[in-house]
């Protein structure tokens, strides 16, 4: 069968995923084991590993993967039989020999993997002279077991697999290695590939057997401790898990819309039993002036008893109604909570080979240094687990190069010679935080002081007033370092940097805190998924915008006074310092700004001398928004990240912070950037009378808007009544214009609510309603409304006048 055959191309694809889990298990294991080399749990699961690549490989026919493992299975067993001792030298040696298999793995083709021939000879000749030379046993005895036991496995052919070991229920072994020239083990391995040809039916049973292998493995290897029952595990596009996350979001905001169509009901309900009171009343009435007579009572009983019946109905589908709700707003809370678990992978994912590399680069540098990594089981989004392979490296590296100390240092030092860099993952107030820590020197904050200076980054009276934070801050500078000379480890001044780069990347922060001689510590802060951010809910331009939290600095409410003009800039006093002012509307490049009071909304975003205060319209609160990623086709689109669904469903976008701040640096140094102009302000606020128009439909609110606009007037709008509550109680409105039937509070209890606060009560309201009836009407003004007025008999004119007759015209 020839490479190219479908069928070999699947047996490869899968071979390279197993070759890669094995290798870390194998990693993971020497690592652990140099530190004890007779642990029995260890060098169980390390023997187990090869065995399983060593079957692994006999099915596909890589014969240098099978000799390969196969040697080094030899050696795990010798040191579980004790019979050799896994030294340093022994370490060293598999884990060139782990190094093979990753290149084997790696290999396309199978000419590709048996070029490797002979340096897998070698490495097996190297292996078996010292495995000979530590055992007890003679070099013949070793090489009669040896080939005996190859020849017995020769005979079972395709029968034997991965499982075969643990089929035969871990049968007793000699305790005579089993070792064989390098050439004779080659021939066999070829021997062992052409019995399996002739042996094996059926190409889907091998895909079975190896997939088999490698999710097991696989499994094995991350929850090894426990060891719970192996669940099945099936392949799933990323892209499908997205849409899935999507669509479930949606459902979850699409089942929040019961909860105020119930409220609506409770108010149907509350009329409905008004209107039995009231047919009861009309009874007594007609009871007190004069005996009614029999068709005159016969209907009214009728009336009582529909009216009844009505109730008694609209009591028992409210509550199914409710139930209803109740069980569909947790169902798709479940299928969200499951959707977005599907994004999920323990951070051990993510640290694969940071123990080897670690240890590398340690004795590299002639240190010797432990990684403990605590928080393995911690939940991590899955896009967020891919990006944190290279900045984790780079931090690790720097621990090891810059952090621990040499061991004659220590020593002097007092300290233990094994220096210890601590990895650790967890959820703490929403959020995911990574630390890298060690028990290095620190950093020298004289040395880093005269670098700066050095480098001209600041002037030395500067430098000296830094603090130890500002001082540190330098660190993460593009082209930064601390080193005089480059080496293969550090010099370059790009780690740091490129750390910094990721973490900005996914919404999150980093920090670095130092101890002189005690150790460095650095810390991300990522979001827990990138799927789910809690923003800030903002309005700029009558538009709703996220702001990610975790780009937010502060949110305060600055007084107009407090604003000051430096050199034709805008400034305002933040914590000691003095931050640049600018509006979001020019950010969005949105029609201008004009401020409606006295004070300011703003949010304060960016970091040390990047930091500005960015002016809304309004703050409409805080909230967890699902993400949407906008369409590819759109590319990036300048100063945005992402859209989302409000829980009522109105669409948003979620700002991009970071283009806000360099969309700030660019008008700053363009000397384009707008100001907050406070006399314009308070000029319109004092000159054109303001109007709220609640309207739940949108286009006799859009007419109502234009048609006033046009007159002059300032006018705001609300969606629904409870939207027009909000906006009444933060802002100020010479006249409110409303519905009646509207979702969450419908236009009777807005009027309610005005008429009844004593610091609203003044301002009038008019009802604008489909309803015409005198009883209607009535309603209206028995709850405090100042004008009714009917949409069937609506025209341009009426309104205007009626809204003159109010307050009169839009400027005195």
């Amino acid at each position: 069968m020839t490479s190219a055959d479908p069928g070999r191309r699947s047996l490869l694809d899968l071979f390279q995923e197993e070759a890669r889990a094995q290798a870390q298990i194998l990693s993971d294991g020497l690592i652990a084991l140099e530190r004890a080399p007779n642990d029995p749990v260890t060098l169980e699961a390390c023997m187990r590993a090869a065995h399983s690549l060593k079957g692994a490989a006999r099915i596909v026919g890589v014969p240098v993967g099978v000799t390969l493992a196969h040697v080094m299975e030899d050696c795990f067993v010798a040191a579980q039989e004790a019979r050799v001792t896994l030294d340093a030298v022994y370490i060293d040696m598999l884990l060139c020999g782990v190094d093979m298999i990753v290149r084997i793995g790696q290999a396309e083709e199978i000419d590709a993997q048996t070029t490797l021939e002979s340096e897998v000879n070698a490495f097996v000749e190297g292996l078996n002279a010292r495995l000979v030379g530590d055992s007890d046993g003679s070099r013949e005895l070793a090489l009669a077991t040896s080939t005996a036991d190859e020849t017995d496995r020769l005979r079972l052919g395709a029968t034997y697999d991965v499982s075969s070991r643990d089929r035969a229920n871990d049968e007793p072994r000699s305790h005579t290695p089993r070792h064989t020239h390098s050439a004779m083990r080659s021939n066999e391995a070829h021997a062992l590939h052409a019995s399996d040809e002739s042996n094996l039916t059926s190409r889907s049973d091998e895909a079975h057997t190896l997939r088999a292998s490698a999710e097991t493995h696989r499994s094995r290897a991350s929850q090894e401790a426990s060891r719970p029952t192996e669940a099945r595990m099936l392949r799933v596009r990323a892209e499908t898990l997205d849409r899935l996350l999507s669509h479930s979001g949606e459902t979850l905001v699409e089942s929040r819309w019961l909860k105020p169509f119930s409220q609506s009901m409770l108010r149907v309900k509350r009329i409905q039993h008004d209107a039995s009171r009231a047919l009861e009343r009309l009874h007594d009435t007609f009871a007190d002036s004069a005996p009614l007579d029999a068709r005159a009572q016969a209907a009214l009983d009728e009336a009582r008893r529909l009216t009844n019946e009505a109730h008694r109905q609209l009591s028992e589908r409210l509550a199914e109604l409710e139930n209803y709700d109740r069980r569909s707003t947790h169902l798709a809370q479940q299928i969200y909570d499951e959707a977005l678990a599907c994004r999920m992978r323990p951070f051990v994912d993510a640290t694969g080979g940071f123990a080897r590399m670690v240890r590398d680069v340690a004795r590299s540098l002639g240190k010797e240094v432990r990684l403990v990594i605590a928080g393995e089981t911690t939940q991590v989004d899955r896009d967020i687990l891919d990006l944190l392979d290279a900045p984790l490296g780079h931090l690790l590296r720097n621990a090891v190069d810059h952090g621990i100390e040499a061991p004659s240092l220590r020593r002097a030092l007092g300290k233990p010679e094994i220096g210890t860099i601590t990895l650790e993952a967890r959820h703490s107030a929403g959020a995911l935080f990574i630390s890298v820590s060690d028990d290095g020197g620190g950093i020298d904050l004289d040395a880093l002081r005269r670098n700066v200076v050095h480098k001209r980054l600041a002037s030395e009276d500067t430098a000296v007033r830094l603090s130890e934070a500002e001082l540190l801050e330098f660190l993460f500078l593009p082209g930064f370092t601390m080193r005089d000379a480059v080496t293969d480890v550090s010099g370059r001044g790009v780690g740091l940097d490129a750390v910094q780069d990721v973490v900005r990347q996914v919404r999150g922060s980093l920090r670095v805190t130092q101890d002189a001689h005690a150790g460095t510590r650095f810390v991300l802060q990522l979001p827990i998924t990138l799927s789910v951010i809690r923003s800030l809910i903002v309005e700029v331009a009558g538009e709703p915008y996220g702001l990610p939290l975790a780009h937010v600095v502060r949110t305060l409410v600055l007084p107009a006074n407090a604003i000051d003009t430096l050199e034709g800039q805008q400034h305002f006093a933040f914590d000691g310092k003095r931050l640049g002012l600018v509006t979001a509307h020019q950010i969005l490049q949105t029609p201008s700004f004009e401020a409606t009071n006295d004070a300011l909304d703003v949010v304060v975003i960016g970091q040390g001398a990047s930091s500005y205060g960015i002016v809304v319209d309004r703050f409409l609160g805080e909230r967890m928004l699902v993400v949407q990623p906008l369409d590819k086709r759109l590319g990036k689109v300048r100063n945005i990240a992402a859209g989302a669904l409000m829980e009522n469903g109105d669409p948003l976008l979620i700002a991009d912070l970071d283009d806000w701040l360099r969309s700030v640096e660019k008008l700053v140094a363009g000397g384009e950037l707008g100001r907050v102009d406070r006399s314009a302000s308070r000029t319109t606020t004092a000159s054109a009378k303001r109007v709220l128009v609640v309207d739940d439909s949108l286009t006799v609110r859009e007419l109502e808007r234009k048609l006033l606009a046009s007159r002059g007037y300032d006018v705001a709008i609300a969606v629904d009544g409870m939207d027009g509550w909000n906006a009444v109680r933060g802002e100020h409105f010479d006249l409110v214009i409303t519905d009646i039937d509207m979702p969450r509070l419908d236009g009777i209890e807005l009027v309610t609510l005005i008429k009844r606060d004593a610091q609203l009560a003044r301002t009038p309201v008019m009802i604008v309603s489909y309803k015409d009836r005198a009883e209607d009407r009535q309603r209206g003004l028995d709850a405090g409304a100042d004008y009714y007025l009917a949409k069937g008999s609506f025209h341009d004119q009426a309104l205007l006048d009626a809204v003159r007759d109010l307050i009169g015209e839009a400027k005195p």
